[in-house]
């Protein structure tokens, strides 16, 4: 739970490197050359000296183990002072909303001035395993002391243990796919694959308008990589030539041959950064830097995995807006993570239902009228993609962008992850 104090914590300035499809743009790099060039990314554009930073906080979900710390070492790399602490948080798809809130708290007590949270993932070199046994025996082999001991490793062992393991993206808890439950979801709250398909194409179709505006990009740092050493400035998920036609024919992805979830109406495995700066607002206002937004308070939840793995913003929601005596009505802009297009829509038919707050909520009833209008307007991860570790990052700086552009004044951002976990941030434009 968010406390606010009276130190107003300051959205200053954002961005992030194009969110390309894992193994694709950034295939010779790893996370940790991603998260540098974030960081240095929005040092740049916030003509920040990096001594001045007192933190730096990164969300991360599929860890290189020789750079656990991403935060740190990436840090480092960009220029930040070695005198600078910085960490690394885990909490699923909202690592790096976690990171933000760790800052904000940071500056809320007084023990910060500045920090840089965001959140940075590399899909595209997840470490590969293998069996247990295969593992205790590389362990004991460290006592080794010649080649010929070499062949106690493989006594006994059959060929298949000796293949790689890629992790799978499951429930530890319950052993179901992310897409499954998904699927399961949707049939809950009668979402066909219709209207998944639909909301595909719109979020493809807002985040191709968006980008041709030049909207995407005031959000992006270009960056490049190497081989190609092209600059890369774009996201590479988006489709601009997408169709209800072309959705409708893709076969399901997780249940078969039944399931509503299809490769169309999901987000890619991505890879990509994303950097927040947060500014006590008095020392912002000091240095002369825009207060772009403040963040008022934020809260997260966690429910049931089996059932109600992705329903975490239906929970978060109304006890944000609860706690700070507002209606979904009294919200200009709204981002919310696409995990999956039947996830949204469930999310927010939860929100719209008398039943779902009388049962869950404890309500009288519906905590929404949802106007979609509000959603998601330029796109979402269905179209930008999905760096686990960076999304909740990208959703406020959209958010920050949105309301800057369209004149608001309040923003909800909010987001479902892994473990029935949910979260939802009240950003605050000043008038």
């Amino acid at each position: 739970m968010f406390v606010p104090s009276p130190k107003s914590v300051a959205v200053v300035d954002g961005s992030r490197i194009p969110f390309l499809r894992a193994g694709g743009g950034y295939a010779d790099l790893i996370a940790y050359d991603l998260a540098r060039m974030a960081i240095r990314g929005v040092l740049q554009r916030a003509d920040l000296d990096p001594a001045t930073l007192d933190a730096v906080v990164m969300g991360s979900v599929i860890q290189n183990a020789a750079t656990s710390n991403v935060a740190r070492d990436a840090a480092l790399a960009a220029g930040v002072p070695d005198r600078v602490p910085a960490h690394t948080v885990t909490m699923a798809c909202i690592s790096s909303s976690r990171a933000i809130a760790d800052g904000a708290m940071m500056i809320a007590a007084g023990g910060a001035g500045a920090v840089l949270g965001g959140g940075v993932e590399m899909l595209g070199d997840v470490p590969i395993g293998f069996t247990r046994e295969v593992r205790r025996r590389f362990f004991e082999a460290r006592k080794y002391r010649s080649p010929l001991e070499w062949r106690r490793f493989f006594a006994g062992l059959k060929p298949r243990q000796l293949l790689p393991q890629a992790p799978a993206i499951a429930e530890f808890s319950t052993g179901e796919s992310m897409g499954r439950s998904a699927d399961r979801l949707a049939a809950a709250f009668g979402i066909t694959r219709e209207a998944q398909d639909a909301y595909a194409l719109r979020s493809h179709q807002g985040a191709a308008r968006a980008r041709a505006d030049g909207l995407l990009g005031e959000e992006i740092t270009p960056v490049t990589a190497p081989r190609r050493f092209e600059a890369l400035a774009s996201d590479d998920g988006i489709r601009e030539d997408s169709s209800l036609e072309r959705l409708a024919a893709l076969k399901p992805a997780f249940v078969k041959p039944f399931g509503t979830v299809t490769a169309g109406n999901a987000s890619p495995l991505t890879d990509g950064a994303a950097v927040t700066l947060l500014m006590d607002e008095a020392r912002a206002r000091a240095e002369g830097r825009p207060v772009r937004s403040r963040v008022r308070d934020f809260v997260f939840v966690a429910q049931d995995p089996g059932d109600e793995l992705l329903l975490g913003p239906a929970y978060a929601v109304p006890r944000l807006l609860e706690r700070n005596g507002l209606s979904w009505a009294d919200l200009d802009v709204i981002e919310i993570h696409e995990a999956f297009a039947g996830q949204v829509l469930a999310v927010l038919a939860a929100l719209e239902s008398d039943a779902f707050a009388r049962d869950s909520l404890g309500r009288a009833s519906r905590v929404a009228d949802v106007d979609l209008d509000k959603v998601n307007p330029w796109g979402g991860s269905v179209s930008l993609g999905h760096p686990f570790g960076a999304t909740g990052s990208r959703l406020v700086n959209t958010a920050v962008h949105r309301l800057e552009h369209e004149g608001g004044q309040l923003a909800l951002v909010t987001a479902c992850a892994a473990g029935g976990q949910g979260h939802a941030m009240l950003l605050e434009r000043p008038a």
